[in-house]
């Protein structure tokens, strides 16, 4: 399980006092998500009196039995998240749009980025609040090789047109710190790829259940760092709770191949398959001329720009700083496996 410890001094002193030790007002976009519903539970499990915003038609039985006020509307609507803050110590950003056949629509950017300006924009009309942005290690950056990157690697991902969530996150962590600049107290996490019970909208248990349903397996060369997602909820509630202002936080559990990823899963699954690693260069091009084409692939085309490179990170910092732990990625995928059997999305 995850824990949050308190910080200590290399005398064993501990540090940086916790902002959380009283009762908060915290306003949350994205709180009935697969991550945000965990981090609305964690919240109220604390003390805090939680305020959620919720589209019109959003489903929210994860957090249905959570006692929170809801604020009904767009986070892209500036004038609706000023009143929304109003009486608030603090925001936790976790808006934003999840879906694959989303991914490269305008309605992307316009969310990621339109929506954290308006967020950014309305806590600087409330003064002393902290702002916490969930970004992604999308917005970090990757490599061609297995290699761990940490808070301080270089963005060189612009080349590549095709990453369009990793630029719109990008450029969301660009205006954070230019609020920054101008006062905003602003504190960033970057979850990496997160698994767990209650995935409904299948946002990264998906490739899971294409595992399940493939026969045999095809994967690329490529690899991720898997992290249970209620390590990832502890990991923003120390964020908010004692993260440096300004600060970036990576939150990332163990870095696994996507050949060991496959083989997890069919281990846990109970299932013996074949798995096939695909060159990634002939992959690519496959890709993009049936992209071109329009020819329909037994796979998600979108996917491949990311799983084509090694999201591997270090989040020695975010145990460091911020006294949170990671579980490896067996117990991360295992009741994500059971989860999954339990509600009938695999066998």
């Amino acid at each position: 399980m995850s824990t949050v410890l308190p910080l200590r001094d290399s005398a064993g002193q501990t540090t940086l006092p916790s902002r959380t030790q009283r009762s908060l007002k915290v306003f949350v976009t994205g709180g009935n998500g697969f991550i945000g519903s965990v981090v609305v539970r964690l919240l109220h499990a604390a003390g805090h009196t939680v305020r959620l915003l919720v589209r019109p038609a959003a489903n929210t039985e994860r957090i249905d039995a959570v006692p929170a006020e809801r604020v009904v509307g767009d986070v892209r609507d500036g004038a609706l998240l000023r009143r929304a803050l109003e009486g608030q110590n603090a925001v936790i950003h976790l808006a934003g749009l999840s879906s694959w056949e989303l991914i490269d629509s305008p309605e992307m950017g316009e969310t990621t980025q339109g929506g954290t300006s308006a967020v950014l924009a309305a806590a600087r009309a409330n003064p002393g609040m902290r702002v916490v942005y969930v970004s992604s290690v999308l917005a970090v950056g990757s490599t061609f090789r297995p290699e761990p990157i940490d808070e301080t690697f270089p963005y060189r991902l612009d080349a590549d047109k095709q990453l369009t969530h990793s630029h719109h996150k990008h450029r969301a962590e660009l205006l954070c710190r230019q609020a920054l600049d101008e006062g905003l107290d602003v504190v960033m996490v970057n979850p990496a790829e997160v698994y767990g019970p209650n995935d409904v909208g299948l946002i990264t248990a998906s490739n899971l259940v294409d595992f399940a349903k493939s026969n045999p397996v095809l994967i690329c060369h490529g690899g991720t760092s898997v992290v249970h997602v209620e390590d990832v909820a502890q990991g923003i509630l120390a964020a908010l709770d004692r993260g440096r202002r300004g600060e970036r936080y990576i939150l990332g559990g163990e870095n696994i191949t996507h050949r060991q990823l496959a083989g997890l899963f069919l281990e846990l699954a109970g299932q013996d398959k074949r798995v096939i690693t695909l060159p990634n260069g002939p992959l690519r091009a496959v890709t993009r001329v049936a992209q071109t084409l329009r020819i329909p692939l037994p796979y998600n085309p979108r996917v491949v720009p990311y799983a084509t490179r090694y999201f591997w990170v270090d989040a020695s910092k975010a145990r460091r700083e911020l006294g949170v732990d990671f579980r490896g990625a067996r117990d991360t995928l295992a009741p994500t496996v059971a989860w999954l059997k339990s509600a009938g999305l695999i066998s």
